[in-house]
């Protein structure tokens, strides 16, 4: 691997859990190097390759821990992306999954009938679904959304966010992106 290609470092938390899941928490390998020099992370796991100056050697880091833990937020943001995240990526009433490319987001109750862009009443829609349900109730066209539109919190974002690995995963990062999954008994 040669390191100005690609080595990117994953960043716990003080508390050695990722600091997102959903996109994964990824420094760049400059990024991660600037930071243990600064001394504000630890490192935890290392890749086999090595870079220099003329006063140090280092090998980079694959897996770094902030020294000062960062508070997540409760609450999540209500974004486009994160609607889709909540809702898995899937249309909610095709049950379809899509790329985040090839969604939208519909009003269940339509703006034109007075529904409100919230977290209660958005979901995530492919286009034939929401150009079938153009601005009508759900009752009144049949398509009610497979599940109730609800505002997450942060932990049911990230539980959503780890089902969808991302492209790249190096085996130095599993423990540490699936440390509470069940273990297989032998």
């Amino acid at each position: 691997m040669n390191a100005g290609s690609f080595a990117p470092a994953l960043v716990l938390n003080a508390d050695f859990r990722p600091l997102n899941y959903f996109p994964l928490s990824l420094w760049s390998w400059q990024d991660a190097v600037k930071a243990v020099c600064l001394d504000r992370v630890t490192i935890v796991s290392e890749y086999d390759v090595s870079i220099s100056s003329p006063t140090m050697e280092m090998k980079l880091p694959s897996v770094i821990a902030l020294k000062e833990y960062v508070p997540q937020m409760r609450n999540p943001a209500f974004t486009r992306f994160n609607v889709f995240l909540r809702d898995r990526f899937s249309c909610q009433y095709c049950g379809t999954g899509h790329a985040a490319a090839d969604l939208t987001f519909d009003h269940v109750v339509p703006r034109s009938r007075g529904g409100r862009t919230t977290w209660t009443n958005v979901v995530a829609a492919c286009s034939p679904c929401n150009l079938r349900k153009a601005n009508k109730l759900p009752e009144q066209c049949g398509m009610q959304p497979l599940s109730k539109p609800v505002a997450p919190n942060i932990w049911q974002l990230q539980e959503n966010g780890r089902g969808f690995p991302p492209n790249y995963l190096h085996e130095s990062w599993r423990d540490y992106l699936y440390w509470d999954s069940e273990l297989q008994q032998t």
